[in-house]
């Protein structure tokens, strides 16, 4: 079988997801209206965010107990892939939050200022920067070794906060964002039938872009070391 038909697969998941996403049927919900089909591609890249950041952060296990840098160069190029979409998402986030949140035209709409302080916000900020942080850090260190090893670690530090800064302490929190008792992406309330058939295969549709993004980065990298030690 050919080894790329996963890669034939994404793009068709992801022509299905932007076509579906925009001619589909979508349920009628109060201040969202029409916008509730940003979920194909906020959510959808928030989901494909954290599977790459998995990815990476086992990559970096992988590297301290082998020592093995082909792990800790696949654990970079996941997690800078990882950032791309959590800045995409977090992007599509506040254009989504422009035209419900902070709309002149709903009664209930909330300024600027309150989006901004919002805990959901703030902690996915505080997430990305983190991951920022991560890059800064390989950057400074010029012993390739001394890098890995400390970016591995430093890796898995900055997995272990994504769960309370996104997942946990917005929920215990007052927030605008919905989802404050589960995720509204598979909340059976919050998402129909007509929607789930476009929104999973947008997330493994996105997913497989993220990881064909960064099998690329990794074999560029590689072709780069082979060049440089001939």
């Amino acid at each position: 079988m050919n080894k790329s038909w996963w890669k034939i697969l994404c793009v068709l998941l992801l022509l299905y997801a932007i076509i579906g996403g925009f001619l589909m049927d979508v349920p009628a919900r109060e201040v969202i209206q029409e916008s509730i089909r940003n979920l194909y591609y906020h959510v959808s890249m928030w989901f494909s965010m954290m599977i790459l950041f998995t990815v990476s952060v086992v990559n970096a296990v992988k590297y301290l107990s082998t020592n093995n840098l082909k792990y800790d160069n696949l654990a970079r190029q996941y997690a800078v892939v990882g950032i791309v979409f959590g800045v995409l998402g977090y992007s599509t986030g506040m254009i989504w939050a422009s035209f419900t949140w902070a709309d002149p035209n709903n009664p209930a709409s909330a300024s600027f200022a309150s989006i901004a302080k919002d805990p959901k916000l703030i902690g996915a900020a505080i997430a990305l920067l983190v991951y920022f942080a991560y890059l800064v850090l390989r950057d400074s260190i010029e012993d390739i070794d001394k890098k890995a090893r400390i970016s591995s670690v430093y890796n898995i530090f900055a997995f272990a906060l994504l769960f309370p800064s996104i997942w946990i302490i917005p929920r215990l929190l007052e927030s605008l964002h919905p989802g404050g008792e589960g995720n509204p992406a598979l909340n059976p309330k919050d998402i129909d039938a007509r929607m789930r058939v476009v929104f999973y295969p947008a997330v493994i549709g996105w997913t497989l872009l993220g990881v064909w993004i960064a099998s690329l980065k990794v074999r560029m990298k590689n072709l780069k070391e082979k060049t440089f030690y001939k």
